[in-house]
């Protein structure tokens, strides 16, 4: 989910307008008209501050990605000691990685 979708979703989930959102957080409802419609990508202040405004909170965290550079003998391995629910999401990870490079986009 990208900051457009997390803003929106959180904003219907809550029952709110754009214009109410806005007024909440002291912006403009066209401000979080552009955050929803992906013109602007909102830094991670911004994002907890309308977050914070609906009565949520943003959190972030860190999780170990895919080794760059890992041998063939290495990734066989790492295959073979996965269960199969974690190889479709890295798969499914892999692919939206792929899709939004061939779209110049990332992620």
């Amino acid at each position: 989910m990208n900051a457009a979708e997390l803003i929106r979703a959180t904003r219907r989930r809550n029952g709110l307008s754009q214009a109410s959102l806005a007024r909440r957080s002291q912006t403009s409802q066209r401000h979080i008209s552009r955050i929803e419609g992906g013109d602007v990508s909102p830094s991670v202040d911004t994002l907890g501050r309308l977050l914070r405004a609906m009565g949520e909170r943003l959190e972030l965290a860190a999780v170990p990605g895919p080794r760059a550079n890992a041998s063939t003998t290495e990734l066989r391995a790492a295959v073979e000691n996965s269960r199969p629910g974690e190889r479709f999401a890295e798969v499914a990870e892999l692919s939206e990685l792929l899709t939004s490079v061939r779209r110049g986009q990332p992620r």
